[in-house]
Order: structure tokens, then sequence, then C-alpha cells
């Protein structure tokens, strides 16, 4: 299919995210090919044993996650061999019928932003993903090359709102103007979603860590995340010590748009395709039943 049919096709990155989880639930599942972790494969730590490692990933994630996370650092550290790597997983995962998020966290100014997201959304690349990740802390505004593309192209933006890095919090939960850096974010990326399709999702998202549940409580921040309608990618469940409990007790109102991201804690069952799929299947389960019950006592 060509890029320009491509781009016909593509409804809005929210709604089809939103179909993905009904399909599937909510679990983003990441390939993080780590040194040690193509160790534990038994696979050379080179350009071979890391498109070894995505082809088992791709085969074991493609068609059975609502949205699949490559972590664009450990891919782009081999080089230009390691980046065609990249370029096969987006591919592969496109093949299968799966989203993909590429985290690459992205943040600049003008022209230069501008090229990110082309690199990321337009229709043309062999870069393209259904959603990439980024930094707003040049300035909320300066994402907006992203915005517009990921706009035209029906993608998505995953917004740096929330990080569980413990140094992250200087920053992010500083007052600024009466609010917090968090608190604008949140507020901004209301804005970005106010005029989305109808559907539990808009199509710009925020990163909001799973261990920070305590500090959005602090903050008092739950009910403006959920009225945001940003869906949540939550890093940190499983290897982090998070656990589908603790978005479920820590994210309030807002736990029903959360999507709980895990990596190693999945891809330590590998390298065999069936154990990967059944310790995704596990924490899909688990949770599917907390999005069970938040839905019925919403």
């Amino acid at each position: 299919m060509g890029a320009e049919q491509e781009r016909k096709v593509l409804d809005p990155f929210g709604i089809r995210l939103g179909e993905a989880v009904d399909q599937h639930g909510p679990v983003c599942v990441g390939i993080d090919p780590h040194a040690s972790l193509l160790a534990e494969w038994g696979l050379p730590h080179s350009v071979k044993g890391l498109r070894q490692f995505a082809e088992i990933a791709v085969e074991a994630f493609g068609g059975a996650a609502a949205i699949v996370k490559p972590q664009s650092a450990f891919f782009e550290r081999f080089g230009a061999a390691g980046v065609e790597v990249l370029e096969d997983v987006l591919a592969g995962l496109r093949e299968m019928g799966t989203l993909s998020l590429l985290d690459v966290k992205r943040g600049d100014i003008g022209s230069t932003m501008a090229a990110y997201a082309q690199a990321y959304l337009c229709d043309d690349s062999p870069l393209r993903a259904d959603a990439i990740t980024v930094s707003p802390f040049l300035g909320f505004g300066s994402l907006a090359p992203a915005f517009d593309l990921a706009k035209r192209t029906g993608r998505g933006v995953f917004v740096l709102a929330m990080t569980s890095n413990p140094e992250g919090a200087r920053v992010q939960h500083a007052v600024w103007e009466q609010d917090t850096v968090s608190g604008a974010i949140i507020d901004d990326v209301a804005d970005a979603n106010a005029l989305a399709p109808a559907g539990t999702f808009g199509d710009v998202g925020m990163v909001v860590g799973a261990t920070v549940g305590k500090d959005i409580a602090e903050l008092g921040l739950a009910e403006r995340i959920a009225q945001s309608r940003a869906p949540l990618l939550a890093p940190g469940l499983g290897a982090q010590g998070a656990t589908i409990g603790d978005i479920g007790r820590g994210f309030g109102a807002a736990a029903a748009l959360v999507l709980p991201a895990t990596s190693r804690a999945i891809l330590s069952a590998g390298p065999d395709v069936a154990a990967l799929r059944e310790a995704l299947h596990t924490v899909q389960q688990e949770a599917s039943t907390l999005r069970s019950v938040i839905e019925r006592d919403a």
C-alpha cells in the first residue's frame, strides 16, 4: 500500500487506540534490546543479535498487544545498521496490524522540531510510527510541528508530564505561575484534545510513571488528568516495582486512561515466542480486570 493510500485510511490515533485496547486490553509492551537481555537470550551483542531479538519480539507481540513500544536508543546505539532494524520492527508491526509507539523523547524548536516530526510522523518516512514520545521542556508550544503533522496523518503524540525517575520531580513539580510545571502540561494536553473525536482517548497522550501515584494525589492532579482524555503511558510496571494495583490506587479518576507499560518483566521470558506471549497475557489479564472494576465503579 502506498503512503498516500495509508494516509487516507488512518482514523484518528485516539480512535484506533481505543479499538485496540478494547480488543487486547490496555497493556503497552516494550521492545528494549538491552545488552543484558541479549545475553539472557543467548544472542550476540551485535547487529545480528539485535535483529534476532527484534524479529522474535515482533512475532511474539504483533497481533497480541494493543500497542508495542520500541525504545529507539537501544537500536540507535548500533548505528545505521541498528536504525535499519528499527525500521523493520516498525514495518513488521504495521504489517501485523499492531499500533506502534516509538519511544524517542524528541523535543526542540522551530525547523528542528519539524524535522523530527517528519522523521517519525510523516506517511513516507521509513521510521514512521503510529505515535511517538516527546519532551515539552523547551515549552509546550515548541511541540506544535509534531502535533500538527500527527493530526494530519492520524498519528499520536505522548508528552512527558510526570516521569518516574526521582530527579524529574525537581523540574516537573516546580511551581510556575501558581501551578506546577506538570499541572500546566496536563492542562495544555487537555486543550490539545478538546476537539478530538468522541471516544475514550484523545490523540495527544501523556507519559505519567506508574510509580508516581502518590505525587498525583499530593498535587491534586487526578481529576485534571482524567479530564484531559489523554491516554497515559505509564512506564514502571514490573522492573521498576510498580504493580497493576498501584495504578488503580494511585491514579484515581484517571486510572481508566492508563496504558500500563512493561518491557523487561515480559522480555525476560524470552526468547521463546510462546513464553513471551504467555507473559504478556498474564499482565493483560491483570490490567483488564482492573479496567473492568474501574469502568463498573465509574
